[in-house]
């Protein structure tokens, strides 16, 4: 599978393994174009300072999708000029699903509003979305304070971003970022069901699966401010996290998803294989019934591994076919625009 994972200053690639040049040209992007979206849950300690800085570099279109808080979240961001709603479900992937339902703009910021992230960094996010990308992942740990993570947060975030890269075949550095920018219309192709901390995730999982043009930006990530306390858990939402990955890959990469339970079927079955072979050498004594299980677990493993490898073929038809409705369409668009 190919690494769609590009840096702003490179190339792309069109979602299965054919690089392309990015285009050059760039559109310009009006803050009016971009609604900065900040899901929340009990955030009353830091959502007015977000907001604030975000209106600072002049983006006034600010939507708090509150996931019903208990504390005066929603009143400090009503008072501090951002459209509120309270989400009509839970979790995160719930409140950005409705979210985008609210938004009549072209294109999206998505960050928390917890204070880690700086509203600063917006213009960088935007950029990219100006020559072409479609979607923007935000890399905290190119500028990140040492007391912004702890340790086992950090290894824990390693281990899933080398669990992405070799499971789906991208390299998009911090796939748990809650920085993101992205265009509404890429956002509408991706099929997002997450609702609790695994949005992020899937995101970064259904960007490899639809091809759609990702890069990564270095953003500054600052510790949670004292008064702000943590939704996550970091053994309980980690594990959440690494199923999440090893899940997705049945759908974009079936081969090492249907791969890795047939090699583990042969191998168990190899196990008692020799177990039961060992006994019969040394011993003279038979194992019938181990040795039909041994033989069943062989023959279930190489059964996985064969649809593994027959999946990934018509998932790499699929792509290739979309790839040129694409080029159709885009050829299409190209065409009408220039007889107008």
């Amino acid at each position: 599978m190919g690494n769609d994972a590009v840096r702003a200053d490179a190339m792309l690639s069109s979602g299965d393994g054919e690089v392309i040049a990015m285009s050059s040209e760039t559109r310009e992007i009006s803050p009016d174009d971009v609604c900065v979206l900040i899901p929340t849950l009990d955030e009353a300690a830091t959502i007015g300072n977000v907001i604030d800085g975000f209106h600072e570099q002049g983006y006034t279109n600010v939507l708090v999708a509150d996931g019903g808080s208990n504390d005066d979240t929603r009143e400090i961001a009503r008072d501090r000029g951002a459209h509120v709603f309270v989400q009509s479900g839970d979790g995160k992937g719930q409140a950005v699903r409705e979210a985008i339902e609210y938004v009549n703009v072209p294109y999206v910021v998505m960050l928390d509003g917890d204070g880690t992230y700086d509203p600063a960094d917006v213009d960088t996010m935007i950029e990219p979305l100006s020559r072409g990308y479609e979607h923007v992942v935000g890399n905290r740990f190119a500028n990140m304070d040492d007391d912004a993570m702890k340790t086992l947060n950090g290894f824990g975030n390693q281990m899933i971003n080398r669990s992405f890269s070799v499971i789906h075949g991208a390299d998009y550095e911090d796939i748990l970022s809650g920085y993101r920018a992205f265009t509404v219309d890429s956002f509408d192709r991706l099929s997002i069901d997450s609702d609790g901390f695994t949005l992020e995730t899937e995101l970064a999982v259904e960007c490899v699966k639809h091809g759609i043009d990702t890069t990564v930006v270095p953003i500054s990530y600052r510790a949670r401010p004292d008064e702000s306390e943590t939704n996550l858990h970091p053994v309980k939402d980690g594990g959440t996290i690494i199923l999440a990955l090893y899940s997705l890959a049945k759908t974009n990469n079936p081969l090492f998803y249907f791969g890795s339970f047939g090699v583990g079927g042969i191998l168990f079955g190899g196990a008692i294989a020799s177990y039961v072979l060992w006994e019969w050498v040394q011993y003279q004594v038979g194992h019938e019934i181990m040795a039909l299980v041994s033989a069943a677990a062989i023959l279930l493993g190489v059964q996985l591994l064969i649809f593994g490898v027959l999946s990934d073929m018509l998932l790499s038809l699929h792509r290739e076919q979309r790839r040129r409705l694409e080029q159709i369409t885009r050829k299409s668009r190209e065409r009408d625009d220039n007889g107008r």
